[in-house]
């Protein structure tokens, strides 16, 4: 069954020992991750499933990284003391493959190493459940009516399941929120931005669906997949979004957002 949705960012500098004293620049990320990381242990979750945009990315497929464990790091981005081992929920995962298998194209992979997509929030997310298994997915290409259709897959596994079940679509909105962005400034960064918050808010996926081509391109976002593939996991249910924090100081959108189920 599923016990807890939501969306999260990742960006390594939220990472204590890489971020330091830029973590103060974050702050509102910062205390709405632990605020998420309360709502997930309250939820008493067996199987965190996080959808990450740095996996394995395959064009026309979508994917599931499945190994007996993972290993959390963070050595590429300069922090060598940060590590944590996760265990996987095989079972769950070899049943997703299966319903799938005529509906839309999954790979399974094995892959031990965590990608910070994923790694970052499951960093913050289980501080307190060291017993987690973790089922770590990445999105596709693929259209996002797709994404949508994955999502509804997902769902099913999700409620035949006699595990409890918590989704992360992690996902940066836009990366060109300032001239010192990353991938340079666009003003269309910040309308995107406020326009796919807006539509999460109001729970209109088909305004989602319907967001302009060449807005979504301009903005650079990477998030937008992931969490396509959490509302169609959830469309049909009754829940509210809430919106824990949303920042952009370093010029990429830092959205936290829980969905109540209810």
């Amino acid at each position: 069954m599923l016990v807890f949705s939501a969306i999260t960012p990742h960006p390594p500098i939220l990472i204590p020992n890489i971020g330091k004293e830029n973590l103060s620049q974050i702050k509102k990320t910062v205390e709405a991750m632990k605020i998420l990381e309360q709502e997930l242990y309250a939820a008493k979750p067996d199987v965190i499933f996080i959808i990450s945009p740095h996996g394995q990315l395959i064009a026309d497929a979508f994917s599931i990284n499945l190994s007996p464990i993972y290993k959390l790091d963070f050595e590429e981005f300069g922090d060598f003391e940060t590590k944590k081992d996760f265990k996987s929920s095989i079972m769950l995962v070899e049943n997703i493959k299966v319903a799938a298998e005529n509906n839309l194209p999954l790979i399974l992979a094995s892959e031990e190493k965590i990608d910070h997509g994923a790694g970052v929030p499951l960093f913050y997310l289980t501080q307190h459940l060291p017993n987690i298994a973790i089922i770590p997915a990445c999105y596709s290409f693929l259209d996002y009516e797709s994404h949508l259709k994955f999502g509804d897959i997902l769902k099913n596994e999700i409620f035949n399941s006699n595990k409890r079940i918590a989704v992360v679509a992690s996902g940066d909105l836009s990366h060109r929120l300032t001239k010192e962005a990353p991938a340079g400034y666009s003003p269309k960064g910040k309308i995107f931005d406020q326009k796919l918050i807006e539509l999460l808010q109001k729970k209109d996926v088909k305004g989602i669906l319907g967001l302009d081509p060449k807005l979504i391109e301009e903005a650079g976002e990477c998030g937008l997949r992931s969490i396509l593939i959490l509302l169609g996991i959830i469309q049909r249910m009754d829940y509210e979004f809430e919106v824990l924090s949303y920042e952009g100081p370093f010029g990429v959108g830092y959205l936290v957002g829980n969905f109540k189920i209810k």
